[in-house]
């Protein structure tokens, strides 16, 4: 089975959002012990759908999983990517200068702190300027939230982001087309692993928060894991 997984924060507060960091460094434990192969999402989409492998992402840029993410991977020796909000780097999390209900107000990555991740193998993609629903906006707008994204972290950093993640999973194909213009490949919110049958522009991704406990971790890509992730993601669906 091949699956892009993701995180937000690395924290202890519990939210929806969060998963501690002790917790973190158990998963990462269990995937090498599994003999899952962590490789970068521009090569896990080159591998065969029968291979057992996956992509490490960060969604919102926080603070936290440089200092307390970053470490584990290091010791690994493991790619992952991180998706930013260019708009809030080296500010919070209040998107739109609001809080969000059971969502703790956090302090996110600067660019110093980026261009870091980069010099150290990782690479940084683009999650828009203001951390705005995509299908909301007009396309002048809609243009502006991506472009202007990806030309801050192009002159910030010295790379174009080859992949982008779409704020609360937000995407229709007018949306996907203008995120095509700037980018390689895109992620959802979609709680499945990859299939067969891929649209590099709507990559889904099994969001870890909800594989914290060691029991839902295990039996990985079998028919009874696949079941488990089918009924979470038809529970999101109902849940909206």
């Amino acid at each position: 089975m091949r699956a892009i997984l993701t995180w937000h924060s690395l924290d202890r507060s519990g939210s929806p959002i969060s998963v501690a960091p002790d917790e973190f460094r158990r998963q990462i434990s269990w995937l090498l012990s599994q003999s899952i192969r962590i490789v970068t999402v521009d090569e896990l989409l080159q591998l065969d759908d029968r291979t057992d492998a996956a992509a490490l992402t960060f969604d919102d840029g926080f603070a936290n999983t440089f200092t307390e993410g970053l470490p584990v991977l290091r010791e690994h020796g493991l790619p992952a990517v991180w998706f930013v909000v260019t708009g809030h780097v080296g500010g919070h999390n209040r998107w739109g200068g609001r809080e969000a209900t059971g969502i703790p107000t956090l302090p996110l990555l600067d660019w110093d702190d980026l261009a870091r991740l980069r010099d150290g193998g990782m690479t940084v993609g683009g999650h828009t300027r203001t951390h705005t629903n995509l299908t909301t906006l007009g396309e002048a707008e809609l243009d502006r939230e991506i472009s202007q994204s990806a030309d801050e972290i192009g002159v910030r950093l010295g790379v174009e982001p080859a992949g982008f993640s779409y704020p609360y999973g937000g995407a229709d194909s007018n949306v996907a087309a203008v995120v095509a213009r700037r980018h390689r490949w895109a992620c959802t919110t979609e709680l499945r692993p990859i299939g067969r049958q891929l649209d590099r522009y709507r990559l889904p991704r099994l969001d870890m928060w909800y594989l914290r406990e060691t029991a839902r971790r295990t039996g990985w890509g079998s028919p009874a894991f696949r079941t488990w992730l089918w009924a979470r993601r038809a529970g999101r669906r109902l849940r909206r």
